[in-house]
Parts: C-alpha cells; sequence; structure tokens
C-alpha cells in the first residue's frame, strides 16, 4: 500500500508509509472492536439457545443486534472511578496494555496471500510474543487494584496462562517444522489446494495436536472451563473487579479479540488458512500468480473471497469457544493446572515427536497428504537467512576483487 501511494500518488516515500499505516491501524481497530461488539451478541445469543431461553430480543429488532451498542453506550456513560487503596496509574493504564498487546498481534496476522499489515517473516514468533505481554496487564489491573480478590484472579491468570504457554507453543512447532518456515504466510500458501492438502490432515499427531492446541487456547484467553480469574463463587470477577466503565470494557475487548487471533492462527496453522475446502478461484485462474503484483480485478476478488474464508474460519473458532463455556463446568484450579502438565505437555511432546518421526520416515500411503510446493517443504528459505547469504556473496567478490588489484 506504501508503494502504492509513493508510486501512483507521488507523495513522499515518508508519508506514504505515515498513510498506510494509519489505514492499516484503523482497519485492525476496526476488526477487533466491530468482532468484540459481534461476539458479545452471538455469546448471548448461544448461551440463550443452550439454555433453552431467547437471548437479547428488544435492542435492535427480535434478534436483539442493537443490544452490546446499547451496552457500549452506557458503559461510556458511566462513572469512571478507581478505589481509593489503588495504584492509580496502575490501575488506570492496566486496561490498555492488555488491549494494546492483543491489538499489536494483528499486526502480523494475513488475511489473504499479501494481504497483512506488516509481512513479518518470523510471524508465528511475533503473533506469540507480543500476545503473551497481555498478561502483564491483567497483573497490574490486580496488583493495582489495592483488593485481595483482584490479586487472587490475576495471580490465578498470570499462572495458568503462563503454564498453557508451554504445550501451546509445542502444538505450534510441528506446522512449523512440516513446512520450514516461521513465515505464516508462506505456510497458508503451502496448503493450497483441496482439503486434504491441510496440515491438519498430515498424520494422525498431527491431527491430535489440533485438538490439544484447541484446549490449550482456551486456557491461553482465559475461557471456560479454564477462566479461574473470574471465578464468581469466590472471586466476584476477579483482576477486573474494582474496574468500571470504558476501562472495564477494554479487558473484555481484548478477551474477545485474543480469542479470534488464536482461531484464525489455529485456522493458519492446521486449517489451510484463507484457502477453502475446494479450490475455486484456483480452478478458475483467478489467483495471483506467485510473482504477479499489478492489481487484477480477478485476483482482487480471490483475494477477497480469502480473507473472508479466513475470517469465517476464525468466527467458527469462537463460537466453538462459546459453546464449550456454557457446556463444560468451571474446573478447580488444582484441576486446571493438573490439565496442563500432566495431560498437555506430554501429549503435545508426543505429538511433536510423533510427527518429527513420521516426517523424516515417509511412512507411506498417509505422508502423500503432506502439502507439496514447487521446490518442496525442504526447500523453503526463509528471507533473512537469502539475504545474509547474498550479502556474504557479496563481501567475497568486493575481497576477491581487491585482491586481484593489488
Amino acid at each position: 500500500m506504501a508503494e502504492f501511494f509513493a508510486v501512483s500518488l507521488h507523495l513522499p516515500t515518508w508519508l506514504a508509509y505515515l498513510l498506510a499505516g494509519l489505514i492499516h491501524c484503523a482497519w485492525i481497530l476496526n476488526l477487533v472492536a466491530g468482532g468484540a461488539l459481534f461476539f458479545i451478541w452471538l455469546e448471548r445469543k448461544v448461551s440463550g439457545r443452550i439454555q433453552d431461553r431467547l437471548g437479547p430480543t428488544r435492542c435492535g429488532g427480535k434478534f436483539g443486534w442493537l443490544q452490546t451498542l446499547a451496552d457500549g453506550i452506557k458503559l461510556l456513560t458511566k462513572e469512571d472511578v478507581a478505589p481509593g487503596e489503588a495504584d492509580v496509574f496502575l490501575f488506570r493504564i492496566a486496561p490498555y496494555v492488555s488491549f494494546a498487546s492483543s491489538f499489536t498481534a494483528f499486526l502480523a496476522l494475513p488475511f489473504a496471500s499479501g494481504w497483512v499489515a506488516q509481512h513479518v517473516h518470523t510471524g508465528i514468533f511475533f503473533i506469540l510474543a507480543i500476545l503473551s505481554l497481555e498478561v502483564f496487564g491483567v497483573i497490574l489491573a490486580g496488583y493495582s487494584s489495592g483488593s485481595k480478590w483482584s490479586l487472587y484472579g490475576a495471580v490465578r491468570e498470570a499462572a495458568q496462562v503462563v503454564s498453557y504457554e508451554v504445550p501451546l507453543k509445542l502444538c505450534i512447532v510441528i506446522p512449523v517444522l512440516l513446512c520450514g518456515t516461521l513465515d505464516l504466510v508462506t505456510i497458508a500458501n503451502m496448503q493450497a489446494g483441496w482439503f486434504t492438502n491441510w496440515l491438519v490432515f498430515h498424520d494422525p499427531f498431527t491431527f491430535a495436536a489440533f485438538w490439544v492446541y484447541l484446549t490449550c487456547s482456551l486456557a491461553s484467553v482465559n475461557r471456560a472451563p479454564f477462566d479461574l480469574a473470574e471465578a464468581e463463587s469466590e472471586l466476584v470477577a476477579g483482576f477486573h473487579t474494582e474496574y468500571s466503565g470504558l476501562r472495564w470494557s477494554f479487558f473484555f475487548m481484548a478477551e474477545y479479540g485474543s480469542m479470534f487471533l488464536v482461531s484464525a492462527l489455529c485456522a493458519i496453522l492446521f486449517l489451510g488458512g484463507w484457502n477453502g475446502p475446494i479450490p475455486v478461484f484456483d480452478l478458475l485462474g483467478w489467483t495471483y500468480g506467485p510473482d504477479e503484483a499489478a492489481f487484477r480485478l480477478t485476483g482482487y476478488l480471490a483475494n477477497l473471497a480469502s480473507c473472508t474464508n479466513l475470517i469465517l474460519k476464525g468466527v467458527a473458532g469462537v463460537t466453538v469457544m462459546i459453546w464449550v463455556r456454557w457446556t463444560l463446568p468451571r474446573l478447580r484450579i488444582d484441576q486446571v493446572m493438573t490439565t496442563c502438565l500432566k495431560y498437555c505437555v506430554p501429549l503435545a511432546a508426543i505429538c511433536f515427536v510423533g510427527a518429527l518421526i513420521w516426517h523424516l520416515t515417509g511412512v507411506p500411503g498417509l505422508n502423500d497428504l503432506a502439502p507439496v510446493t514447487p521446490s518442496g517443504a525442504a526447500g523453503v528459505r526463509e528471507r533473512w537467512v537469502l539475504q545474509a547469504e547474498a550479502a556474504e556473496q557479496h563481501g567475497r567478490e568486493q575481497r576477491a576483487r581487491m585482491r586481484n588489484e593489488r
């Protein structure tokens, strides 16, 4: 986008990059905020159906479309207070720390081939590193509130999130191993074609890792049955008990944003990314080629359909999280930690070792489901490696030229 502004509109380079950055940030902000509005409404309707009731039916028609918007207006007009014993500065910035970490992680999330705010070639590492910072906002909120119940909730969530990051990232390493890259765009493109190319069908160990990832993702975003930080029977609302008004809503925007993020990441890693089960646009020849950069209407429509496909997969993942919340009872904190340390970590480790052996030995039959690229998975090289090799080659040529001149 910045190149388009600089070349087509003849804008200065700094202004082109500034406008591109503002557009990307505005689009992601609307996605996170609008997604939170929709997911809160969806959670109410899904929970209502599971509990054999209607849910919102008054505000915005018989389906209650505007109920979440009305709640948002109420929170905007609600008084923003801080407890007398609170550390006011930390208390006020904690919600923004949580939201900023969830928002920033979206910068490296691709929605289609070439449709990403910032194409980071270590995209998985960037997203996981930034998303892990959300727990600092939780800790600050509990610590600064001046309430032991808020502090208990913050410590619980910190222990839970940090613990479940181990099996979660072990599961993520498996697609990285199979594709040979940390680039999310490359991982998704390697699953192009029919749904049999999706990594979830690569081998039994990757299939099992997909379900372990789903379980750990519930805990990583503090969703039931792992929402011990908000155990109403003992902690009321946990780390955000003392919050009100707009700052209270920022915690929920961060939570729902993280729910969509881990669901979209799951789709990219295991479920073909933006590629559908049937490669309709590939069969029509509408998709962009690997070296094609010029604008083409059919290519734009293909990318738009791919973006919609990924968003639908992310929404489906959030719907499953909501379904699980209103179906399973909340676990005790000792059961939560036992599930992580005694079950999820060993299962994720077994899946990783099994997928490694499967990939190296090349078991006939099921191994045919592996994604195929023109160069093969083993031929994928990260861009920084190629740049380093090119720089080294250039240095060798310069040194040889200097020796010849002498």
